[in-house]
């Protein structure tokens, strides 16, 4: 197991023509953005003025913090856009603890210290989360974080496929935690055929648009040759996947990626597709 797993690290190096003796490489941070409550974006250029690798949308970036206390820590965050493309952006939220549990360190860390002008070790973009080369409709269902992922998605397909059908749907606590929201239906307008469906718990009094409560897709009309990605936390996944698997979504058609530290559950999970 320890050979295969150093092989495959190594063939990973050799596809991203990363040194494995220089794995990062310095970003500076050029804009700070504040998304939404506890919702942060980065937008990162490199230091040394090279171009950006190849970023697949949907693919992440590991980012490398040295904290206070003298440790190194990396968390990996979605490239959320790459619409200056001498630049990178990263969305992340603050990790609050709940239950006695602690706050996330290098979300805390990243939210309370660091600034435009600031530098920081960032890896080559890994992930197979990635759109396939298909002119299929396209459902992009997430929830809180995994936002992230959708709106480069929608970003890629809006510079290279605008006359492929859109269907994006997003769960949030409230609107105030929802990121990115006006960016993605900004990119919409640039869809011939874009919708954009949104659930929240708390719905604000006067928002006509939104709907109350957890996704609910039993009634959003699909295509029948409808491609699915979702992303967000493990209970999104199983509704999502319940939910389609119903209406006669072929399994093949769902493909997941899990935002936050149940990610294990979900391998034998035996309602998510993959």
């Amino acid at each position: 197991m320890a050979l295969q797993l150093v092989a495959e690290e190594a063939r990973l190096y050799q596809q991203s023509n990363v040194d494995p003796a220089q794995p990062t490489r310095p970003y500076r941070v050029v804009r700070r953005i504040e998304e939404a409550d506890d919702v942060i974006s980065l937008v990162l250029e490199p230091v040394d003025g090279g171009p950006l690798p190849a970023i697949a949308p949907g693919q992440y970036v590991s980012v490398f913090v040295d904290l206070p206390d003298g440790a190194r820590q990396p968390r990996q965050y979605t490239v959320s856009s790459t619409a200056v493309r001498i630049r990178l952006q990263i969305t992340l939220l603050r990790v609050r603890g709940v239950n006695g549990a602690p706050d996330g360190r290098v979300s805390s860390y990243l939210h309370d210290h660091v600034q435009v002008g600031d530098v920081l070790d960032v890896s080559a973009p890994a992930g197979d989360f990635v759109l396939t080369p298909t002119e299929s409709p396209l459902l992009l269902a997430s929830a809180g974080a995994g936002i992230t992922t959708v709106l480069p998605i929608v970003e890629q397909i809006a510079r290279t496929q605008p006359q492929r059908k859109v269907i994006v749907a997003h769960a949030d606590r409230r609107a105030q935690d929802h990121a990115l929201r006006d960016t993605a239906l900004h990119l919409g307008r640039e869809v011939d055929d874009f919708t954009s469906y949104t659930w929240y718990e708390e719905v604000d009094e006067g928002d006509t648009r939104s709907r109350q409560g957890y996704m609910d897709l039993s009634d959003i009309p699909l295509p029948e040759d409808i491609q699915v990605f979702t992303c967000g936390p493990l209970p999104l996944m199983r509704l999502v996947s319940s939910t389609l698997l119903d209406r006669g979504v072929p399994v093949a058609r769902i493909r997941y990626e899990v935002f936050g530290p149940d990610l294990w559950a979900a391998q034998t999970s035996p309602d998510s597709g993959s």
